[in-house]
């Protein structure tokens, strides 16, 4: 369990952490969704003391040594090593006495090859990022911290990362990751947290803080678009089959009910978040 408590930060006059505060518990996973420069990274910097805050506090219920695994900004590795010289390397950096078969578990653990010899240069992206994992995982830490861990990965590579954080979090691990991209963190994430300008302007479970988020949504259906009605809403129409209206959460299910008892037949209805539109929308 970790807990930051109003965390500031202000670098040469600009804000880059405003009274933030955000709670991790173990066995879950949470989400710091924001643009570029919101100030997710000067937040994990903090949590894992690289940076020192100019006001707040965080605490973390741990009995170990090194409470907190890491990948900030991006795996830190020595590329003409190959994958256990680099897990053996960064273990004797800290001081660990590990064997071979540990480090072998270590690289299983987060599904890598044990018998890989060739320099981590040759690795794709996503290898790398488990790599770096594996690395951030040698202390058996509690919390775990991933900044942007999807980024530069394809569908595939993000399909096995997001499986690889469910896997963790389910060993007890408090799992941390920061992302600007929302479809990832909703299918990863417990709760999430939204920062903007460097303060946390929205919080909640996924589920329903993705509803706040969700603007629109495409519904499809056979000859949809003939549901004039429909177009009395501001929407788009994408072909006879396919339209996007644009309502709330709780109006959405009104809509659907209304076209299923006029004999539409509905294949899909999905959500489209958008956190710009969210960000522009004013709070009161």
């Amino acid at each position: 369990m970790l807990k930051a408590s109003n965390l500031s930060k202000i670098y040469n006059g600009n804000t880059a952490l405003n009274n933030t505060s955000i709670y991790l518990k173990s066995g879950t996973v949470s989400g710091l969704l924001g643009k570029n420069g919101a100030g997710k990274t000067t937040l994990f910097k903090i949590i894992c003391r690289l940076v020192k805050p100019d006001s707040g506090t965080i605490h973390i219920e741990s009995n170990k040594k090194k409470a907190i695994g890491a990948i900030i900004e991006k795996p830190g590795l020595y590329t003409y090593l190959n994958a256990f010289e680099n897990l053996r390397l960064f273990g004797k950096i800290q001081n660990l006495q590990l064997n071979d078969k540990q480090l072998e578990k270590a690289l299983l653990e987060v599904g890598l090859p044990i018998n890989r010899k060739d320099p981590v240069k040759n690795f794709s992206m996503g290898m790398k990022q488990r790599l770096g994992i594996a690395i951030a995982l040698l202390n058996d830490p509690d919390v775990l911290i991933l900044d942007e861990p999807f980024s530069g990965l394809d569908p595939i590579g993000v399909s096995a990362m997001i499986k690889l954080i469910k896997k963790l979090a389910h060993k007890g691990i408090a799992i941390f990751i920061s992302s600007h991209l929302m479809t990832e963190l909703q299918k990863c994430c417990d709760y999430l947290y939204v920062i903007d300008q460097g303060k946390i302007i929205e919080e909640g479970a996924t589920g329903e803080l993705m509803n706040k988020l969700t603007s629109s949504y495409t519904i499809s259906g056979s000859d949809i678009s003939k549901a004039l009605w429909l177009h009395d809403i501001t929407t788009r129409v994408h072909h006879k089959n396919s339209i996007t209206v644009q309502c709330t959460s709780e109006e959405i299910s009104t809509i659907l009910k209304k076209l299923l008892n006029e004999g539409y037949s509905i294949s899909a209805c999905v959500p489209n978040a958008s956190l710009q539109q969210f960000l522009e929308t004013p709070r009161s």
